[in-house]
């Protein structure tokens, strides 16, 4: 079996043991999950070892240029004199790729030992669990869009059991809104992969495809198709490639999330149990920034040139508006949840300048942005499992009760707003840079909009300070009292092991970044090559 498909399905084996054992093992369910993680990241440590760097991988339109690639017929329906319906099982990855794989691998890790706090109907969860863990590596490994639209989507149903089952009091309308919010990007989303089916033609078969590297070809258009690159068409009164550009757009910022679609992302954060928030903020909200990069600009990249200002516009308003909307929160869970609508639209803002800096910094800042979010939301879990309370003003001097707990919270703060020596320092100051560079390069963004997103940062620092000032120091006073201390324990060694890698890896990247810009740059160059010939 190729690596990447034994990567990919390798946790619905593991779900479906854990469905076959009896309730009465429930106990082992856990181990089970986190036996299948762990060995999920020992083969993205194997693929990421083993990618190849180089010229030669740097493509973006050409199927050679992807690394570790599966192509197996799928579907196939004879049309007769029209010809062939094929979609492809068609997996492979680039640099891109292989730097989230190993970040989601890492991610799931800690959302599955994040887990134990689960108690009630373990089986469903833990199997839901794997499911999703399926979905959002097989999302960053597809190469035909009916495969990548499979997945997902199938990300969609084990995450609306997960939050609406498993969460907290308003779990059902959490999940419904979440369910409605991605529902309605992705049905459109469904209309635009038909009519680039419909619009791309395999050079080999002649027959059209869902391959995605094809549809990075221009040359691969069927003239006067609906998505034709060269005769292109309208859809009310508007060219049917910008429409295309900005349904998938609409689609993968919902995910992101990018003001004013963030709507569901601070409920959903709220309600969900501590494993799916560590999920969602690390992982789900990089498939948005994947899609963009991927997707709407690898397709549509003369779109997302003439639209780089507005997408630039949309990245600056989500970081100042997720950057005052934490400062402005009581809920623990709440305030780091519109950091990350903030620190995610650094990403938007990044990839809006079309350089290899700000382009690069995008990817930095979405694998950065993985690990500290989750670090964060699992730091929050710890303290609302011991008490059951998140409001920050319920809290004071818990440095003096948990001190080992508020130093991981001490890291992950700072490495948050940015400090040096921490990987989003390094994220920010590249994303920052091609924002500066992108006037004087290509003329798609303004200087303010870098100003602005410094501003971002400056504000960042206020809230995780703030915050740290009100509820780790000074003299211990609790709302719960002395019945609060006695239960404020600090963390014990399952939780110290989980938060330890989380750590380490926001160090490690601030200080040998190379280990993804290596990997990230041939792929980098080719996208933004690639941008500027459009």
């Amino acid at each position: 079996m190729n690596i990447l498909s034994l990567l990919i399905f390798l946790p619905v084996i593991f779900g479906a043991v854990i469905l076959l054992m009896p309730s009465a093992w429930r106990g082992a369910f856990k181990y089970i999950t986190l036996l299948a993680t762990l060995l999920q990241l020992g083969i993205s440590i194997y693929i990421y070892l083993n990618f190849k760097t180089g010229a030669a991988f740097g493509g973006i339109n050409n199927e050679s240029q992807f690394q570790f690639v599966q192509k197996l017929p799928w579907i196939g329906l004879n049309l007769g004199s029209v010809g062939r319906m094929q979609i492809d099982y068609f997996v492979g990855i680039d640099g891109i790729s292989v730097t989230l794989l190993i970040m989601t691998a890492l991610v799931m890790v800690i959302a599955a030992l994040a887990s134990w706090e689960i108690k009630s109907n373990l089986k469903g969860f833990f199997a839901l669990f794997l499911l999703l863990d399926m979905a959002v590596i097989g999302v960053f490994c597809a190469l035909d869009f009916f495969l990548f639209y499979l997945f997902y989507e199938l990300m969609l149903l084990p995450l609306y059991f997960l939050i609406g089952m498993w969460g907290g009091v308003r779990r059902e309308y959490a999940a419904i809104k979440f369910f409605l919010y991605t529902l309605f990007g992705s049905v459109f989303m469904l209309l635009v992969m038909v009519g680039l089916y419909l619009s791309v033609t395999d050079p080999a078969t002649g027959n059209h495809t869902f391959n995605i590297v094809q549809m990075m070809n221009p040359a691969n258009y069927t003239n006067g198709a609906i998505f034709s690159a060269l005769h292109q068409q309208t859809i009310m009164g508007m060219p049917a490639r910008t429409v295309g550009f900005v349904v998938l757009f609409i689609a993968f910022a919902i995910k992101v999330p990018t003001v004013p679609l963030h709507t569901w992302l601070p409920v959903a954060h709220v309600e969900a149990p501590t494993p799916v928030s560590i999920i969602l903020a690390g992982v789900l909200l990089k498939i948005g920034g994947y899609g963009i990069i991927r997707i709407c600009m690898g397709i549509f990249p003369e779109v997302a040139t003439s639209g780089a200002f507005w997408l630039g516009l949309l990245g600056v308003i989500s970081i100042l508006y997720g950057a005052l909307n934490a400062l402005a929160q009581r809920d623990l869970k709440r305030l780091i949840a519109y950091s990350s609508v903030s620190h995610m639209g650094f990403v938007l803002l990044a990839i809006a300048s079309q350089t290899a800096e700000g382009i690069s910094g995008a990817v930095m800042q979405m694998v950065s942005h993985g690990f500290l979010s989750s670090m964060l939301f699992f730091l929050v879990g710890v303290v609302y499992n011991r008490v059951h309370d998140r409001d920050i003003y319920n809290f004071r001097g818990l440095g003096s009760v948990m001190p080992k707990y508020t130093v991981f919270v001490m890291i992950a703060f700072f490495a948050s707003l940015g400090l040096p020596g921490f990987s989003a320092f390094v994220a920010e100051a590249f994303s920052l840079a091609g924002v500066f560079k992108s006037p004087t390069v290509n003329g798609l963004l303004p200087y303010w909009m870098a100003v602005c997103g410094a501003v971002g940062i400056l504000l960042s620092a206020a809230y995780f300070l703030w915050t740290l000032q009100r509820m780790f120091f000074g003299t211990p006073l609790f709302k719960g009292g002395e019945v609060w201390r006695i239960a404020l324990q600090d963390i014990n060694l399952r939780e110290t092991l989980t938060l330890v890698p989380l750590a380490i890896m926001a160090l490690v990247l601030g200080i040998m970044p190379s280990l993804v810009f290596d990997k990230i740059n041939d792929s980098v160059l080719a996208l933004v090559s690639f941008l500027q010939v459009k």
